[in-house]
């Protein structure tokens, strides 16, 4: 058929997305690293740690999602969607930041044989949703939603790096990924316990099929099944060399870009290199120890952002959305990473965050805390806003109401003062049956909080408003 893309033979294809990993990179020899100094080993590897953390706690996130069938995390395998119909609990345990706004559906993505299509329901015109498409460096690369296609419904084609030809007929739209693995996940806005049913009914209409289902032309042959390596923890992964390794595994699937060639010629010098083991061994222990000091310079680099972050000065949106966004600043990405992976960008969602009270000092649940908006000063939304509570890990509080935000939808059950102002309550035990609606349960220890504005306007936007500061109140 005329129109029907053009993809490679899948040996040529299988070869291609091997080698294209190694583009401007030389071979690394024994010769290279024997003569790699203290000072390049410590300098390049704080580099490379940098560039390699998204990548690599991406593959640890996707391994229990679509790999790992034994994880209690585990999805469904890549290319096959499934649908989570409820909202993130305490329970949720492997994503930092869970949102538990919206319920999600999820599907990894093997783009190595053919492109794989997402097929969308019309949904009503006020109900938020979105398909957030991440490829293996964590930059969002796309959306489907609400904000950017529409509300209609239609056909949507993802093309990994192999793929080549013009749009295909009944499709709506093509997005093209420059890795060969990524992954998607939907939002479905949910508004409100008694609404899941409807949203349980929006999912069963999501649909991922490849091109050639689609399309009801023969299939191709499948790529080799990929030899994932066992993930590293996310305590291990804060100091372990063997990042480096499954970086060099990672690159296999990510054709590099023109802007990055020098950068991976210097990662070389150090063994880093696309397929190849990163055998620690053939170093020195003194190069070893350069190594991780390296690692340690590059988490003073990450702490430098999250103090810039709570001066002000650098926005949780600064780390998340495309390569052409980003401009390759990597330790925007690896502090996104961090702090929330598979955070949207911010077209699509603000994320205010609260680290610190109003006198600059850390949150905690030994003190009581509150939030007031003026009136006519919420968070300024064209879909929904809301306010999540989570502890010193990044993850949800339990707690006895089983509340774990605060958010738009629940405008008609706050109380307002005799203006038209809303104090929410910020604290670990209740402030008393009275202000009960308007209380947003804390742990005992540490906490943060996570504003989130879905499509947020463009006050929000250029700053012209200012989120409200959270601050403390006597017992």
């Amino acid at each position: 058929m005329k129109n029907i893309s053009r993809l490679l033979p899948m040996a040529l294809l299988g070869i291609a997305v091997l080698l294209s990993g190694c583009q401007g990179n030389t071979r690394t020899t024994e010769k290279e690293t024997d003569s790699l100094t203290v000072e390049d080993a410590r300098s390049i590897a704080r580099e490379a740690y940098i560039y390699a953390f998204p990548i690599v706690d991406n593959l640890r996130v996707q391994h229990s999602f679509f790999v790992d069938s034994t994880n209690a995390e585990y999805k469904a395998p890549y290319n096959t969607l499934f649908n989570i119909p409820r909202v993130f609990t305490p329970k949720d345990r492997v994503i930092q930041t869970p949102n538990s706004d919206t319920p999600y559906s999820w599907a990894g993505l093997d783009l190595r044989t053919e492109p794989m299509v997402f097929i969308v329901p019309p949904i009503e015109k006020n109900r938020y949703w979105s398909l957030q498409l991440i490829d293996l460096y964590t930059h969002n690369f796309d959306y489907l939603g609400s904000r950017t296609t529409g509300n209609n419904g239609g056909a949507y084609m993802i093309a990994g790096p192999g793929w080549q030809g013009e749009t295909p007929k009944g499709i709506t739209k093509v997005y093209r990924c420059e890795t060969a693995i990524a992954s998607a996940q939907f939002r479905t806005q949910l508004f409100n316990p008694g609404d899941l049913s409807n949203v349980k009914k929006i999912q069963s209409q999501y649909q991922l099929v490849p091109l050639s289902v689609f399309l009801g032309t023969p299939r191709p042959a499948p790529a080799a099944p990929i030899a994932f390596p066992q993930p590293l923890s996310p305590q291990e992964q804060r100091h372990s060399l063997q990042v480096f390794d499954i970086l060099n595994f990672a690159l296999q699937y990510c054709p590099t870009h023109p802007s990055e060639t020098e950068l991976l010629k210097k990662f070389s010098k150090m063994g880093i290199e696309s397929g190849k083991p990163f055998d620690t061994t053939r170093f020195s222990p003194e190069i070893r120890q350069a190594m991780h000091e390296g690692i340690n310079d590059a988490w003073k680099d990450f702490a430098g952002v999250m103090q810039q972050m709570n001066e002000g000065k650098v926005s949780p949106g600064d780390g998340f959305g495309t390569r052409e966004f980003l401009k390759n600043n990597y330790l925007f990405r690896m502090a996104a990473a961090v702090a929330g992976i598979y955070g949207n960008s911010k077209e699509e969602a603000m994320y205010p965050n609260y680290y610190l009270d109003k006198n600059g000092e850390k949150l905690d649940g030994k003190n009581r805390y509150i939030m007031y908006f003026p009136p006519g000063q919420l968070p300024p939304v064209n879909s929904f806003w809301s306010l999540t509570m989570y502890d010193a890990s990044d993850l949800l509080v339990d707690n006895p109401i089983n509340r774990y935000l605060l958010n738009s939808t629940m405008l008609s059950q706050f109380k307002k003062d005799d203006k038209g102002g809303i104090t929410l309550y910020i604290q670990h035990d209740s402030p008393g049956k009275a202000k009960e609606s308007n209380w947003l349960p804390a742990p005992e220890g540490i906490f943060r909080l996570v504003m989130r504005l879905y499509w947020p306007k463009e006050a929000a936007l250029n700053g012209s408003w200012k989120q409200p500061v959270v601050e403390k109140i006597s017992p």
